[in-house]
């Protein structure tokens, strides 16, 4: 077997909750991962990846072009701690994974694209830093350097057809979620994340697709988020959604549900073009306004709306199919998809939404 394949079967086992090793597990699994607990975040140290933690993803996300050339995209790098003892010595016993995704929706050509890798953190080709932000799947990695005044994130993804590479700049401070970075996903106090984002950030990218390559400007988002428990019990997946506003604000929400697509707990985080706490957005609720099918054949909820007080905002595809087939890293399907927010015929802004646990409950 080689080690990419023996690397992807050990994900599926590990994700599926369970072990090919399992007489190897040093503890059981509450007891293994330490909880997020309220403390202040340091940068550029927590940029940098949190091994110690059972699950942990950066998360970049945006849109590149205007009108129908927008094309989509998102790059995602997951580690996933697992429950072997450090000091094993066995090659068989992994003790940090490592998936990659990434995605292009190209609205022109009406194709979305994508690839997804699975593997073990090796120090080299692959790894995670933890002193800042430098995540690497061998051609493809994530990483901020410091310019002048500006944060810069530079990165590269490739897959068969396509590949991207570009520069994601901001000078605008960190947004902390939740309470000072500690963001609550239940009711319990272990049921959270340490979860910051840099949004929105100014965007140039190099796109290859066949044989052509273009040179686009748009805008990003990147979320960084770490825990050891996101799921609280009966919940089956979640619903996400990160908006760069035309007026320079930035809109993020997200659910967790039970199965029967009812939300257990939900947030808002709406900012202003400073990044101060927007007015209206409290009590916002996710409407769905239709279905649709694909080819794994779970029924998706969209389009979708969001309704706060005496409003309607509706979240509009770029396209429909944007499912993301992981088996082969992560496990399972879910829709990604670049989305615009629309009030009416007046667009407010461009992001992205995520939609998971709709075919089979989700599990980290």
């Amino acid at each position: 077997m080689t080690p990419r394949r023996h690397a992807i079967q050990t994900a599926a086992f590990l994700l599926a909750g369970l072990s090919p090793w399992a007489p190897a597990l040093a503890a059981t699994e509450g007891a293994f991962y330490p909880p997020a607990k309220p403390r202040r975040l340091v940068f550029p140290r927590d940029y940098g990846a949190h091994p110690e933690y059972r699950t942990e993803w950066w998360y970049l996300t945006g849109w590149l072009g205007q009108g129908p050339s927008a094309i989509g995209f998102q790059l995602t790098f997951f580690r996933s701690r697992t429950q072997h003892a450090m000091d094993n010595p066995s090659r068989l016993a992994p003790q940090q994974l490592l998936f990659a995704h990434a995605a292009l929706a190209v609205a022109k050509q009406d194709v979305f694209l994508h690839a997804n890798r699975a593997g073990r953190l090796s120090g080299t080709s692959l790894r995670a830093e933890t002193a800042d932000t430098n995540v690497q799947f061998e051609d493809w990695h994530l990483r901020r350097v410091q310019r002048a005044a500006a944060e810069v994130y530079e990165g590269r993804f490739a897959g068969e057809g396509f590949s991207m590479s570009f520069q994601a700049s901001t000078q605008r401070p960190v947004i902390l979620r939740g309470q000072d970075g500690l963001s609550q996903k239940g009711p319990q106090a272990d049921q959270a994340s340490y979860y910051y984002s840099r949004a929105p950030l100014r965007l140039n990218a190099r796109v290859q697709l066949g044989q052509q390559t273009q040179v686009l400007e748009g805008q990003a988002w990147l979320d960084h988020e770490w825990s050891s428990q996101l799921l609280m019990p009966g919940a089956v997946g979640w619903d996400w959604l990160g908006i760069n506003l035309l007026d320079g604000g930035t809109l993020m929400a997200f659910q967790i549900r039970n199965n029967k697509s009812e939300p257990l707990h939900a947030h808002v985080d709406a900012r202003d073009r400073d990044g101060l706490p927007a007015k209206g957005w409290h009590g916002l609720r996710w409407q769905p306004r239709g279905s649709w099918r694909s080819k794994s054949l779970i029924e998706y909820p969209i389009p979708m709306d969001l309704v706060v007080g005496g409003q309607r905002f509706s979240l509009v595809p770029l396209m429909l199919a944007q499912e993301v087939d992981a088996r082969a890293s992560t496990g399972g399907f879910y829709w990604e998809g670049a989305v615009s927010l629309m009030q009416g015929e007046r667009l407010l802004g461009h992001g992205y939404l995520e939609l998971t646990g709709y075919g089979a409950p989700l599990r980290l």
